[in-house]
């Protein structure tokens, strides 16, 4: 494999892979509190001990990826452009309670 076939090659792969990681785990750790859900301190002593709840995940430790939002994005999209508007006589034939 030449390196010009390689490099060709390797986006599409990683990309595959990232789609796939995304699929089978969509939630990823917080890059601010590194997926504990507080920021780590030291105390006088220098022991790890907990420190603020984080904002960015609310405490969850876990984010939504890059990848799984793109993807929700466009899942909306096609459904929004794809949904069949619902017309004043498509109304007409239902009972008025519903």
């Amino acid at each position: 494999m030449t390196p010009l076939e390689a490099a060709i090659a390797i986006p599409p792969a990683v990309t595959v892979c990232y789609g796939l990681l995304c699929a089978g785990s969509p939630l990823g750790n917080c890059r601010k509190c590194r997926g504990f859900g507080f920021a780590m301190k030291a105390d006088r002593k220098g022991r790890p001990k907990r420190g603020k709840h984080c904002r960015r995940c609310d405490g969850h430790g876990k984010r939504i990826r890059i990848g799984r939002r793109l993807f929700n994005a466009a899942r909306r999209t096609w459904h929004d452009a794809t949904a069949e508007p619902r017309t004043p006589a498509a109304r007409k034939n239902t009972p008025p309670w519903r």
